[in-house]
């Protein structure tokens, strides 16, 4: 495409008023309209954009080239299949669907249409992340903890698809493996989908990953480590900096026995094991705008016929691999026999309070 790419963003609100901002002042696209079903909000937004409001967005589909889909998950498939059907080109906030059935019609309509679809899988655009992909590792053990607060966002599905598909979708890429195996459990805190949930994963390339992913946690926490045979990674998402460790060439070469360590080398062991046996670098990007990333790469993506980072194939991958820890955390039997309570909404009877009532905390 050579002339300006015209774009409408679906969906306005937490995030989609912050996709409609950048859009708004990138070169190369013009922000056609911005459609919300709550048509105040739309207009708010594109005043502040300077564009058009629409309350309903099948007015638009012959009016864009592109277009950027933030509504609630349960909405993607219907009206990212409308716009695929015309040939327009899609980035689809994560998860792609809330089934792998959805995902894997939308990817079959791109292709059938010829449009490309993205998938906002944000933390690939995460600098920390793209340094991790531009080292020589081989993972064979993974470890994600992806913790926040309950916002009150993304009620209509549970923190599987909420959370954790984002560390579902750096793990397959890092990877580049299936799952064999799959082993979860979850509980449901407000009664509807699951609010925390830890997931075991075993690749057929005999990689291990273990996830934790919770959406009621006092402190927001997003972390990544990785064990390779050429060394270790600790990535820490939040703050876009990640830390390398690996063994140093006389390591690598001899080993480290300290039992052969004579007296004051051991003695030293402490205070020389990083540095002198365990070499560290540590890499911590400037701040920078991850969306205003993604979205560049889409448009330019458009402009040039490249594949994007995330495309919707990978996308629906990550949700088939949602699927099945939702369905292991289901049928997880709390106390490991057929007629135990299962699942997250049927945990065991609890034997008693971890923190005593109001009235005794205050008479302590």
């Amino acid at each position: 495409m050579t002339s300006a790419i015209r774009v409408a963003v679906i969906g306005v609100g937490h995030l989609g008023k912050e996709h409609a901002r950048i859009l708004a002042k990138m070169p190369h696209v013009r922000l056609v309209a911005v459609a919300d079903a709550n048509l105040d909000q739309a207009r708010a937004v594109a005043q502040h954009c300077g564009t058009t409001a629409v309350g309903d967005y099948r007015g638009l589909l012959d009016q864009v080239d592109a277009a950027c889909i933030a509504t609630p998950t349960s909405t993607h498939a219907a009206i990212a299949a409308d716009f695929l059907r015309r040939g327009v080109h899609l980035l689809v906030e994560k998860p792609l669907a809330d089934s792998l059935t959805d995902a894997a019609v939308l990817v079959q309509l791109a292709q059938r249409h010829g449009a490309i679809l993205q998938v906002g899988h944000i933390e690939r655009f995460n600098p920390a992340f793209e340094e991790l992909q531009r080292r020589p590792l081989q993972p064979k053990f993974l470890r994600a903890q992806r913790l926040g607060p309950f916002t009150g966002r993304s009620t209509d599905i549970g923190v599987v698809l909420d959370l954790m598909i984002h560390d579902l979708d750096l793990m397959l890429a890092l990877t580049g493996a299936t799952v064999n195996r799959v082993e979860a459990l979850g509980i449901s805190v407000f009664g509807g989908h699951e609010d925390v949930a830890n997931a075991r994963l075993h690749f057929t390339n005999g990689c291990v990953a273990e996830l934790t992913a919770s959406r009621i946690h006092p402190i927001a926490q997003r972390t990544l480590q990785v064990w390779a045979p050429e060394g270790f990674a600790d990535v820490d998402f939040t703050a876009r900096r990640v830390t390398f460790t690996q063994p140093s060439a006389a390591v690598r070469r001899q080993g480290l026995d300290p039992a052969r360590l004579d007296p004051e080398a051991r003695a030293a062991l402490r205070d020389d094991l990083f540095g002198k046996y365990l070499e560290t670098a540590a890499f911590e990007a400037p701040a920078l705008d991850q969306l205003t990333s993604e979205l560049t790469h889409f448009i330019e993506c458009l402009r040039t016929g490249a594949t994007p980072r995330v495309t919707g194939a990978q996308a629906r991958d990550a949700v088939a691999l949602a699927e099945r820890i939702r369905f292991a955390l289901a049928h997880h039997a709390w106390d490991g026999q057929a007629d135990s309570p299962k699942g997250p909404h049927e945990l065991p009877t609890p034997v008693g309070t971890l923190v005593p009532p109001p009235s005794r905390r205050q008479a302590a």
